[in-house]
């Protein structure tokens, strides 16, 4: 089974020098844009699990750093896909609005109406 997997993998996986060949340099910069923000988120939650699951007093610096770096990152990839961050936040007020038209409840959450508007 694990050989068959392994096989399936190499004949799936898009080779990297035919990856590295179509890129263009906008998009090695979204790339660096989001691999910096999935690092940062990663620091972020790491702070926050030292605090929650440690009992670690919550290090307000490091949060404020790390948060910091994700809106460097965020920046940097509303930049290169020329979307401002007025944009960002009016697209997910409007999302939230409709998703929870009566305020939180879980059923509100589950049934995702911003998703299933038979689109």
């Amino acid at each position: 089974m694990a050989n068959l997997h392994e096989d399936m993998v190499k004949d799936l996986v898009k080779p990297g020098r035919e990856i590295l060949n179509m890129l263009a340099p906008s998009e090695v910069n979204m790339i660096h844009m989001c691999l910096g923000l999935s690092g940062e988120v990663g620091e972020l939650v790491d702070a926050i699990k030292k605090s929650v699951i440690y009992n670690q007093n919550m290090d307000m610096e490091n949060v404020i750093e790390e948060l910091g770096d994700i809106e460097f990152y965020m920046e940097g990839l509303r930049q290169q896909l020329s979307i401002s961050r007025e944009q960002v936040l009016e697209a997910n007020i409007l999302k939230l609005r409709k998703r929870y038209q009566n305020g939180y409840s879980d059923k509100a959450a589950q049934a995702r109406a911003d998703k299933n508007s038979g689109e």
